[in-house]
C-alpha cells in the first residue's frame, strides 16, 4: 500500500511508519514544510498546510489511504485559554481543511483513518463505553465530538472514513509512561488520588497493529475504540508497575497536589473515571497482542522503540 501520515513525528506516527515500512509499504509524511528528499526508499515527504487547506496532490498521487494524527499536544502546559483554543484548533480545523483539501484531488485516497479519543465519553464511573455510547461532557469531550465532525467533507465525497477513539497509549518512548517512570523506579510515584479512577490504555504495539488492521478493513466505517479489552484501577495500574520493575512505591500523590500543578488538565486526565471497551474491535476479529497490563508493561519494557527516518 502507498499510505500518507499526518503527525508522523509524533510517538504513534513514528511507530505506523516504521511497522509498514519494514513491511514493505509506502509511507507518504504530510509535513506542514518544504519537503526534503529522504534517502530511505519508499519513504517520502508531502506538504500540507493545514491553516491554509492547502495539499502537494501531487506527491500524493496513487495513495490508498491517509492515517490522519496530528494535533496539538495535551499534556504540554496547563489548559489556558489560549491553549485550549490551540488544542481544538489543531484537531477541529486542521482535519476540516485536511478533508478538504484531500476531496479537491483528481483521485483522492480511498480511505481515512481519523484519529479521535475515548475523552469523547467524558466521566463514565461504573459504566463500560462502547462505540454505541453516546458522547459524554467536558472539554475533551466537546473537542472529540467535533473532531469526528469536521471530517464530513471526506465522508459526504464518498472517502471510507474511521475515527480511532485512542485511549492512554503506553510506550517507553513517550506519552503519560515515560513521564511516571523515572518517579516510578526510584519508588516516588504511587496512586493518583484515590486510585480508584478507571484507565482505558492501550499498547503502543496494538496500537500500531489495530491501525493497520483498520487500513485493510474499509467496511469499518464511524467511531471504533483502540483500546485494550480490560481497562484498569489507576490502584491497579500503578500495582503492575511495581510488579514489573520490582520494586515498591511509597509515595501516592494526593488529588490536591496534581490539581495545583496540572491545572483543569487533571480533572479529564489524571483523575478521570473513564472506562471503554473495544467492541467493535473484538466483534472485527482482531488479535491483541498485549490484552492485559502486566504483559503489556513487561513488553513495553522490554521492547526497544526503533523509528525509520525520524
Amino acid at each position: 500500500m502507498r499510505v500518507a501520515i499526518t503527525g508522523a513525528t509524533g510517538l504513534i506516527g513514528r511507530a505506523l511508519t516504521t511497522s509498514l515500512w519494514a513491511d514493505g509499504h509506502t509511507v507518504v509524511r504530510l509535513v506542514r514544510r518544504p519537503p526534503r528528499r529522504s534517502e530511505i526508499p519508499r519513504l517520502e515527504e508531502a506538504e500540507w498546510r493545514a491553516e491554509q487547506g492547502r495539499i502537494d496532490a501531487v506527491a500524493l498521487s496513487g495513495t490508498d489511504a491517509v492515517v490522519h494524527l496530528a494535533g496539538e499536544p495535551l499534556g504540554r502546559g496547563l489548559w489556558t485559554r489560549r491553549r485550549r483554543a490551540l488544542i481544538r484548533r489543531s484537531r477541529v480545523h486542521g482535519t476540516r481543511a485536511l478533508c478538504r483539501a484531500l476531496v479537491a484531488m483528481d483521485r483522492p485516497p480511498t480511505r481515512l483513518l481519523s484519529a479521535s479519543g475515548t475523552h469523547v465519553y467524558g466521566e463514565t464511573g461504573d459504566t463500560v463505553a462502547t462505540e454505541e455510547t453516546p458522547p459524554g461532557t467536558g472539554f475533551l469531550a466537546d473537542v472529540c465530538r467535533e473532531w469526528e465532525a469536521a471530517t464530513l467533507p471526506a465522508e459526504e465525497a464518498g472517502m471510507s472514513v474511521a475515527h480511532l477513539r485512542t485511549g492512554v497509549v503506553l510506550a517507553r518512548e513517550g506519552g503519560m509512561l515515560r513521564s511516571l517512570l523515572p518517579l516510578y523506579r526510584w519508588g516516588f510515584g504511587g496512586r493518583l488520588g484515590s486510585g480508584a479512577q478507571y484507565l482505558t490504555w492501550f499498547s503502543l504495539v496494538d496500537q500500531v497493529g489495530a491501525i493497520r488492521f483498520l487500513l485493510e478493513r474499509p467496511d469499518l466505517t464511524g467511531p471504533v475504540n483502540l483500546c485494550a479489552p480490560e481497562p484498569v484501577s489507576n490502584a491497579a495500574f500503578v500495582q503492575a508497575l511495581e510488579r514489573v520493575l520490582g520494586r515498591p512505591t511509597i509515595l501516592p500523590i494526593p488529588s490536591t497536589a496534581i490539581r495545583v500543578t496540572l491545572g483543569d488538565f487533571t480533572e479529564e486526565s489524571a483523575l478521570i473515571d473513564l472506562r471503554a471497551r473495544p467492541e467493535r474491535l473484538e466483534k472485527a476479529g482482531y488479535s491483541f497482542l498485549l490484552p492485559d497490563v502486566d504483559s503489556a508493561l513487561s513488553d513495553i519494557l522490554a521492547r526497544p522503540g526503533p523509528s525509520v527516518g525520524a
